[in-house]
């Protein structure tokens, strides 16, 4: 533990640190990221001091072998402030995606627990300062980020239902020390920070103190080029949707000969725009070029695929899909009872009755395509092959192996009453349904 020379009582803080803080408004509860260390710690003493029915919040990540320790004065130190504390145990998984090592793993971790925390109206305040912005710059830019990454951390974003706010951003980690030994301030030290295997903690404690060393003022010069890649970013954003537009604006895909119209730059710019609009995150590719090349200018007769995490990029019938990956669908065939509500992948199906006197319930089935299906669209009328329909109407083939099938019948395969949300039969839909029942459909996406 590190402690400040001899607590103050009334210690006065700097303006630099307790305007940003005092600024802080809007919020239905405050609460603070603690994790022990110094940058929380003082940030927990500020919020406290300007800030009524101020919350903190503990992730404990069971890493270390102080975690304990750590956790001990944490609830220490809430106490003493009379500040209400929430201890979050959070396990790190250690088997993540290519490239993620422990640092980005604890941090996944750490910040799903906080989106799980705040609630509509809740402000997270976060300790970050200018040097960790530095760092974060430094970090992005040896992993070849583009100028969204060279924007370094926001100030201020949505996260889960709240707010993240990081009020220290433009303040000197020597600062934030310097008043926290005059103030009389304890912390814990992170056993972890020491250890240069981390690359965080390589440019932290080996490049930062060079480039500080060489240039004066280097945070401050960082700061320039961040907010210069900020408004390059937001420029590139705002081109983007005007382009998504130009293109349909349709948030699940994009006509392919419009997008093959459009530069290598603005397409790249547009598909990670669109991407994220969809709440997922843009792949990780050396080679867009031939990643584009090959999704809109493969043949007719081919189905080009990019898979990513959580979704993937599909071309059909002129026009690029982004697909999310699917929940499972059941491995047999579900029977439908009224009052019941049946979960078939990302569709919801219920039956209900409509009649005046109740008929008896038919017997409903629901299954995925096993090949040879018809649809009959009038109880008298022809039949028509399912998967010629199917192709007519232009639903994706990934679509197609999905559709939840409705059946009547106990005998054979039934009567085909049902095709997703694509189709149903007069005989279950309407006001007043002729079966005296009617079905319900309903899809979570579009």
């Amino acid at each position: 533990m590190t402690t400040g020379a001899k607590p103050l009582t009334g210690f006065a803080f700097s303006e630099t640190l307790s305007t940003p803080v005092k600024a802080v408004s809007g919020y239905r509860r405050l609460w603070v990221a603690l994790s022990g260390g110094l940058d929380s710690t003082l940030l927990l003493h500020l919020a406290s001091l300007y800030h009524s029915k101020v919350r903190a919040v503990h992730i404990n990540h069971q890493l270390q072998v102080n975690a304990g320790t750590t956790e001990g004065f944490c609830r220490d130190l809430c106490s003493r402030l009379a500040v209400p504390l929430t201890v979050i145990p959070v396990s790190v998984n250690l088997s993540g995606g290519p490239g993620e090592g422990l640092e980005e793993a604890a941090r996944k971790a750490r910040y799903e627990a906080f989106e799980a925390l705040l609630e509509p109206g809740d402000i997270l305040l976060m300790a970050h300062h200018a040097d960790d912005q530095a760092e974060t710059i430094l970090f992005r830019m040896f992993r070849g980020s583009g100028v969204a990454g060279l924007a370094g951390m926001p100030r201020r974003r949505v996260l889960g239902d709240g707010q993240l706010v990081r009020p220290l951003l433009n303040v000197e980690r020597s600062e934030l020390e310097g008043q926290a030994r005059q103030a009389g301030i304890s912390w814990v030290e992170d056993p972890s920070n020491t250890d240069q295997k981390f690359d965080r903690n390589f440019l932290r404690l080996s490049i930062l103190p060079l480039l500080k060393k060489r240039w004066q003022g280097f945070n401050q010069r960082l700061r320039h080029t961040a907010g210069a890649c900020s408004d390059s970013d937001f420029l590139n954003q705002r081109l983007a949707e005007l382009h998504w537009q130009m293109l349909g604006a349709h948030r699940y895909r994009l006509p392919v000969p419009e997008l093959s119209k459009l530069a290598l730059a603005e397409q790249k710019n547009l598909l990670r725009w669109w991407i994220r609009r969809a709440g997922y995150h843009p792949p990780s590719i050396s080679d867009w070029s031939q990643v584009l090349h090959d999704l809109l200018q493969a043949a007719e007769d081919r189905a080009p695929e990019l898979r990513a995490e959580g979704y993937s990029l599909q071309r059909f019938n002129r026009e690029l899909y982004l697909v999310s990956d699917k929940p499972e669908l059941p491995t047999q065939a579900v029977w439908l009872e009224p009052g019941q509500q049946v979960a078939w992948g990302e569709w919801k199906i219920h039956l209900e009755s409509v009649a005046t006197a109740k008929t008896d319930v038919p017997p409903i089935r629901i299954c995925t395509r096993q090949g040879g299906e018809r649809i009959r669209f009038h109880p008298d009328g022809p039949s028509k092959s399912l998967k010629k329909w199917l192709q007519e109407k232009a639903v994706p083939p990934w679509q197609r192996a999905r559709l939840p099938l409705i059946f009547v019948g106990m005998a054979g395969p039934g009567e085909l009453v049902g095709i997703g949300d694509l189709w149903c039969s007069e005989q279950y839909c309407g006001n007043a349904p002729a079966a005296g029942w009617r079905l319900i459909v309903e899809r979570d996406c579009d």
